[in-house]
């Protein structure tokens, strides 16, 4: 029996269903803005959260459908013929998305929501459904060194708890004294060089001397998206071992069309758009051996919560990029717990409690 196999199976009875807007501030300086889809059942709600980055399409969501009605969610199913009748609907219906890739953060909102009710209305949990147990989950605390960069944020971070590993984006300004002083600091486990996104503001174009200056500084970490080109492909000669995917990795096919077999996974959820997508993705990995680790998209509410369930059951030892939210505020927060974090006592459906 597949991952999958486990839950696509159970009733699913939906009512009708709530959105409801949140938005908060960054690190990153930018307002995030997301959507949770609450699902209603005759006995229980699941939830999910839609992760699309751009505010204009979460507005024109809410606009196009302040009342909950929009949708044609209400029925009897299963899990599976609930995903199946996804296929059929336009989740975009006011506009087209400004991304592609939002079509798929929509609809993981939808799935992820099915799969919580679905679960509730079970009486189970992710563990229970699957036959894994909710392990603490260790974490990273991602950010950027801002404009200049500078290691005040590390460093805030630190005085906050002195035992955090990090997760940076290193850019063209990182110089070698200032990689050095990151480097004696604290452990930086993953260096995102986001050598692979398109179209975003995050976007970076691929530097030999950057790539050359990381894997050198830190010979331990990974080195998570690089754009392998004639002038950086050689620099990744030996190391390719080192070298973790994030961007591209929308389901099995992603991972097979790679330039080499990954050593290294970053698992998002959101990019893979459907449940059955995500758990077989997660059985070819761990059928082959290949490193997860967990990542985030400034989740604000319950989609955060979920992630860390799911690192909970497949890989809570691994550098997850799930630090709790008060890390991500522009000040980070006095009282944020630190890594790892405690499994929930009694854990509900998809959610982390």
């Amino acid at each position: 029996m597949t991952l999958y196999d486990r839950v696509a199976d159970l009733p699913l009875a939906v009512e009708g269903y709530d959105l409801s807007r949140l938005e908060g501030e960054t690190s990153s300086d930018f307002t995030r803005v997301s959507t949770v889809f609450a699902l209603r059942g005759p006995d229980a709600t699941g939830r999910g959260e839609d992760v699309t980055y751009d505010t204009p399409d979460q507005e024109a969501l809410l606009d196009a459908d302040p009342d909950g009605d929009r949708f044609p969610l209400s029925g009897e199913y299963t899990l599976d013929s609930f995903s199946s009748m996804l296929d059929g609907l336009d989740l975009f219906p006011a506009k087209e998305p400004d991304r592609e890739v939002s079509r798929h953060y929509r609809r993981w909102a939808l799935e992820s929501a099915a799969l919580d009710l679905a679960l509730r209305q079970a009486g189970e949990t992710l563990g229970s459904a699957l036959g894994r147990s909710y392990d603490p989950v260790s974490f990273v605390v991602s950010t950027r060194l801002g404009e200049p960069p500078t290691t005040d944020r590390l460093e805030q971070a630190l005085d906050v708890h002195g035992d955090l590993a990090f997760k940076l984006d290193p850019t063209p300004e990182w110089t070698p004294a200032l990689a050095e002083r990151v480097a004696g600091l604290a452990p930086v486990r993953i260096l995102d060089l986001k050598g692979l996104y398109e179209g975003t503001e995050v976007d970076a174009e691929p530097d030999p001397d950057l790539y050359e200056l990381v894997l050198e500084t830190f010979p331990d970490a990974v080195v998570e998206d690089p754009a392998l080109t004639e002038e950086t492909r050689p620099l990744f000669e030996g190391h390719e071992g080192r070298v973790s995917w994030d961007y591209p990795i929308t389901g099995v096919g992603s991972v097979e069309d790679l330039p080499f077999e990954p050593e290294w996974l970053n698992i998002k959820p959101s990019r893979f758009g459907t449940v059955e997508a995500l758990f077989d993705t997660l059985e070819y990995a761990l059928e082959r051996d290949i490193q997860l680790y967990g990542g985030g998209q400034f989740e604000l509410g319950v989609g955060r919560r979920q992630l860390q369930a799911l690192a909970s059951v497949f890989y809570p030892d691994a550098p997850n990029d799930l630090a709790p939210r008060g890390y991500n505020t522009p000040e980070i927060q006095r009282d944020v717990p630190a890594s790892p974090l405690a499994p929930p006592a009694d854990p509900e459906g998809l959610d982390w409690r």
